[in-house]
């Protein structure tokens, strides 16, 4: 489902994370902010992968 690298944030609202480790039903990240912040696990059902908003004004 998620693979080392990519960008998720919990489904109720937080912090980007860099995915550094999947495992069979979590994910192990670090805060996109803080790549040398603390390793934090969650869930994978409990995340959602990161897409920009076009409302961002990123395009």
């Amino acid at each position: 489902m998620y693979q080392p690298g990519d960008i998720v944030q919990p489904r109720l609202g937080g912090q980007k994370l860099r995915v550094i480790e999947v495992h069979s039903d979590q994910i192990v990240g670090i805060p996109l902010e803080d790549e040398n912040g603390e390793k934090i696990t969650l869930k994978a059902a409990d995340v959602t992968l990161y897409r920009k908003s076009a409302e961002a004004g990123d395009g």
